[in-house]
C-alpha cells in the first residue's frame, strides 16, 4: 500500500492535486491518504496581547477544515479513506518535516504554475518541499 501525503491550501490546484490521488487508486494503487494543511503562525505579539491563545488555536482550526473542504469533498465522493491534519508553521519546511517524519511514500500537492520570474522573486512552497523531503514529489497543475 502506498502512504500519501496530499499536501492542501484550498486552491484549485490543491483539488486537482487531490483528483490525482483518485487517479492512482483507480488505477489500481492502494492507497493510505492522509491530507495535510498547514497554517501560517501568527507571530505578532500585538495580535497576542489582544486575542486569547484559544481563540488563536481555534482559528487556526477553523482555517485549517475549510483549507481541507475541497479535497476531502473529492476523496469521499471517490470513496477514499484518509486522514486530516492541520498543522502550523511554515509551510514547506512543515510538508517536508510531516512527510519524513511519517514515513510517507510519496507526496502530492498542486502546482500553481508561476512563471520562471516570479518563482525566483516569489520562491516556490513546491521547490522548497521537494528540496528537503526524502519522499518523491508528485506536482499536479
Amino acid at each position: 500500500m502506498l502512504k500519501v501525503l496530499l499536501a492542501v491550501d484550498g486552491s484549485t490546484h490543491a483539488e486537482h492535486a487531490a483528483r490525482q490521488v483518485v487517479r492512482l487508486r483507480d488505477a489500481g494503487c492502494p492507497v493510505e491518504v492522509h491530507v495535510l494543511t498547514v497554517r501560517i503562525p501568527i507571530e505578532s505579539g500585538h495580535v497576542r496581547l489582544f486575542v486569547k491563545p484559544d481563540d488563536i488555536e481555534a482559528y487556526y482550526r477553523e482555517e485549517g477544515f475549510a483549507d481541507l473542504a475541497g479535497a476531502r469533498a473529492i476523496l469521499d465522493a471517490a470513496g477514499i479513506a484518509y486522514t486530516p491534519h492541520i498543522a502550523v508553521g511554515h509551510i514547506a519546511q512543515t510538508i517536508a518535516r510531516y512527510a519524513n517524519e511519517h514515513g510517507f511514500d510519496l507526496v502530492v500537492m498542486g502546482s500553481h504554475g508561476r512563471s520562471a520570474l516570479t518563482h525566483v522573486l516569489l520562491g516556490s512552497v513546491a521547490s522548497d518541499v521537494i528540496r528537503h523531503t526524502e519522499a518523491p514529489v508528485l506536482l499536479k497543475r
